[in-house]
């Protein structure tokens, strides 16, 4: 048992924040991540022994979005959009404490656009892109995350960004042209 769990420990407790991260993007709520990766979390633990490859990482996420499926399913819930702004030590503030106010408040609002149109686009688009250039996991372990083929991610990963660089394009566009 003491085994178990010091190999649980060393391989997949270091890919907590990621799978909370991973959580949090799907579900788009505080609490709702923080139940999904706690469930993800005890579900991991009980078939630890099922792990068959040296990537826990991926093994785990692919449980973040198994777990965050259900959790949808149950509760049949309406998606919210992340708040327009950052509560003060919720984790999600990216910025620089060397920057100056302006660069900081242009970070800022650069990061929350981000995060919006990333957060409009459908949910498949929003998986591959986070798994991929946030958490930084290969074409293949996407592909074991989300049941699909690699040549599947590769589309959609494609797709997702084209999608993100013309709303990006299209949103600076207007603003440049406001008076």
């Amino acid at each position: 048992m003491l085994d178990r769990r010091s190999r649980f420990e060393a391989q997949v407790l270091p890919y907590l924040d990621a799978a909370y991260r991973f959580a949090r993007w799907l579900d788009r709520s505080g609490d709702g991540a923080e139940d999904v990766a706690q469930e993800a979390l005890l579900r991991a633990y009980r078939s630890f022994d099922d792990l068959r490859s040296a990537d826990a990482k991926a093994w785990l996420m692919q449980i973040v979005r198994n777990c965050h499926l259900t959790a949808c399913q149950r509760r049949r819930q309406v998606m919210v959009p992340i708040a327009d702004t950052d509560e003060p030590g919720d984790g999600m503030t990216l910025t620089s404490t060397a920057a100056g106010p302006e660069a900081t408040a242009i970070q800022d609002g650069e990061r929350l656009l981000l995060e919006q149109l990333i957060d409009a686009m459908p949910a498949e688009f929003r998986e591959v892109l986070i798994l991929r250039e946030i958490e930084e996991l290969s074409y293949r372990e996407i592909a074991t995350v989300i049941g699909a083929p690699v040549g599947t991610v590769m589309s959609r990963l494609a797709r997702a960004r084209a999608a993100l660089r013309q709303r990006w394009r299209t949103h600076m566009g207007e603003r440049s042209a406001m008076p």
